[in-house]
C-alpha cells in the first residue's frame, strides 16, 4: 500500500517511526493551507514559506521529542502560528513593527459565484472585508480559524494559547459585531437605491 492513500493519522505515526516520506507527504498535504494562515499574519508570502519550510525541517530533525497527535492538521497550524509570531516579534525588536494579524479574506473563492453574480458578490465581500477589518486582531484569528480552517473551540484554544472561554467570547463578540453592522449597512444600502 502506498503512503499516499494513508490517512493524517497513519502518516504522523509512520513519520515518527523514522520515514521522511511521510513527513513529506504531510507537507504536501497541507501546504496551502499553512501558507493561507501564514499569510493571515501579514508577511510577505516568501517569510511564510520559510516559516512552513522551518517547521517541516524541526519536525524532520527532532522527531524523537514530538508527541502523538489527534489532529495533524491542528498541530501544524498551532507550530506555523508559533514559527510566524516568533519571528514577528524577531523583526519587531529592529522595525518597531505592531502588525501580527492582516484581516484579508482567503486568496480562494469560488469562481462560478463570481461569474453568476460578480458585482452583487463583489461588492458584498467589499463590505464584509471592511466590516472584519473593524474587528479586533484575535477576533478576526478565531473567525479565521474556525469558519475557514473548521477547527474547533478547543484546537483553537490551544493555538491561541487561550483559554476555551474566551475563544467563545472572542467569536460571540465577532459574530454579533459582524451581523449587528452588516445589517445597518445593508439598511443603508437599501435605503439609497
Amino acid at each position: 500500500m502506498s503512503l499516499y492513500s494513508y490517512d493524517d493519522r497513519q502518516l504522523w505515526q509512520t513519520y515518527l517511526s523514522g520515514d521522511n516520506h511521510a513527513l513529506g507527504i504531510l507537507a504536501e498535504r497541507y501546504y496551502r493551507t499553512l501558507r493561507r494562515y501564514g499569510l493571515k499574519f501579514g508577511v510577505d508570502a516568501s517569510v511564510a514559506e520559510d516559516c512552513i519550510q522551518d517547521l517541516f525541517l524541526e519536525l524532520g530533525q527532532n522527531r524523537h521529542r514530538i508527541n502523538d497527535t489527534n489532529s495533524v492538521k491542528f498541530y501544524l497550524l498551532k507550530a506555523l502560528r508559533n514559527n510566524v509570531l516568533q519571528y514577528l516579534r524577531y523583526q519587531q525588536r529592529f522595525l518597531g513593527n505592531d502588525q501580527d494579524w492582516m484581516p484579508e479574506l482567503p486568496d480562494y473563492i469560488n469562481a462560478e459565484a463570481l461569474l453568476i453574480e460578480k458585482e452583487t458578490l463583489s461588492d458584498s465581500l467589499f463590505q464584509l472585508k471592511t466590516l472584519m477589518e473593524t474587528l479586533p486582531k484575535r477576533e478576526r484569528e478565531v473567525l479565521y480559524l474556525r469558519y475557514y480552517e473548521n477547527l474547533s473551540v478547543a484546537e483553537i484554544s490551544e493555538i491561541m494559547g487561550i483559554n476555551r472561554q474566551s475563544v467563545s467570547n472572542f467569536l460571540q463578540k465577532a459574530l454579533s459585531k459582524l451581523r449587528t453592522k452588516w445589517l445597518v449597512t445593508m439598511v443603508l444600502y437599501l435605503n439609497i437605491f
